[in-house]
């Protein structure tokens, strides 16, 4: 059987450290049962990782960047605004069986928020995100497919902010949230609200997760 390459490993070690964080904790967990999850001796996690808090720094830039590459994904083929928009509110990683694990790492964040490194790159995946969702949004008002009464920069922290709280509620389990009675959703209010009527999300992708996707 051959080797891993250090690549494959560190990727091996991010997705098991994700899953170790998300059941543990951050402050319970430890690189020791990380090691054992991966099934590898803890020197190697240390030969990737100088620390459990370099560790957890990475899982959130990863997370970041995982975001951005599955966006980009679901984004090819549209060159519409519109319909580029349509599809980002369908996509929140908060929700996803591949994204949610590294975002409830992420919210565990809170804990250690006064942690200037680990508060950095909360900075830093966020504004990346941010980032993103402003461009396509600034795309759409200028082909006048989405309201220009608000800056585009503000939409995104909105969608953001959405986003956020959908994936909080789900990770709780709170039944029935974000929708209503009738069968509406709060990802739909926001394609209504930005794209106007007669554009439909992506099927099959629930509004929190619209929501957060259109956090992105």
């Amino acid at each position: 059987m051959s080797r891993m390459t250090a690549e494959a490993r560190r990727a091996q070690l991010l997705h098991t450290a994700a899953s170790v964080f998300s059941s543990r904790g951050y402050a319970r967990a430890t690189t020791k049962e990380i090691a054992r999850a991966a099934g590898v001796t803890e020197p190697i996690i240390y030969r990737h990782f100088a620390s459990k808090r370099d560790l957890f720094i990475a899982l959130i830039r990863h997370a970041g960047e995982e975001t951005l590459s599955m966006w980009r994904r679901h984004l090819r083929g549209a060159s519409d605004p519109a319909e580029r928009l349509s599809r980002l509110l369908g996509d929140n990683p908060m929700v996803t069986p591949e994204g949610r694990d590294a975002y409830r790492v992420l919210l565990q964040a809170i804990t250690v928020s006064d942690d200037e490194q680990i508060h950095a790159a909360i900075q830093e995946h966020f504004h990346a995100l941010h980032a993103f969702l402003t461009g396509e949004l600034e795309k759409a008002q200028k082909s006048h497919r989405v309201t220009t009464r608000f800056d585009a920069s503000l939409i995104a922290w909105l969608l953001i902010d959405i986003g956020l709280g959908y994936g909080v509620l789900s990770a709780l389990g709170v039944e029935g949230h974000g929708q209503s009675e009738s069968g509406g959703h709060v990802r739909d209010v926001i394609a209504r609200l930005l794209i106007g009527p007669g554009r439909k999300t992506r099927a099959g992708h629930p509004p929190g997760d619209g929501a957060a996707r259109a956090k992105g």
